[in-house]
């Protein structure tokens, strides 16, 4: 596996593989993809496995918050999922973070979404406690906007 900053080369590839994530991830359009990758690179790696496009993350470091990193979507193709992809994306963030001088990484989840929360437990993230209680995770009420209620994780870095 090769982890590298998202490309411009690579945005047809990166759609496709977050239209795989439905109903959890919203694939973006190739505009927002290509400020990605010039903007944000390095915070946005894809693994790549012999030379295809096994995963993405695009995360962005605050600009309110310089101390946190906010990750946005998280995914891995389903053909390549359990190899380490999201475990060795996320210790891309959390090195790039660390190497800001940031305090934690931090990123929100559906609170149906147990694949996905059992996956950033295994990485060492933390359900931050919430206003509301659903099938056993924190979640906070409307944190993306009224009814969009998300289970907010994070990783605290030292």
């Amino acid at each position: 596996m090769h982890v590298t900053p998202l490309h411009q080369d690579m945005i047809p590839d990166v759609i496709k593989l977050m239209e795989q994530g439905a109903p959890y991830i919203r694939p973006r359009t190739a505009s927002d993809y290509w400020l990605y990758a010039h903007l944000f690179a390095s915070s946005c790696p894809v693994a790549l496995i012999d030379g295809e496009v096994a995963g993405a993350v695009m995360a962005f470091r605050s600009q309110e918050e310089p101390g946190e990193v906010y990750v946005q979507d998280v995914m891995t193709s389903p053909s390549h999922r359990r190899l380490g992809v999201a475990k060795a994306l996320l210790e891309h963030v959390r090195l790039r973070a660390v190497s800001w001088g940031c305090s934690r990484v931090y990123l929100t989840s559906e609170p149906e979404n147990t694949g996905a929360q059992a996956t950033w437990h295994s990485l060492g993230f933390q359900n931050v406690p919430g206003e509301m209680e659903v099938d056993g995770v924190s979640v906070r009420k409307d944190f993306k906007g009224p009814g969009k209620h998300r289970a907010v994780y994070q990783l605290l870095l030292s």
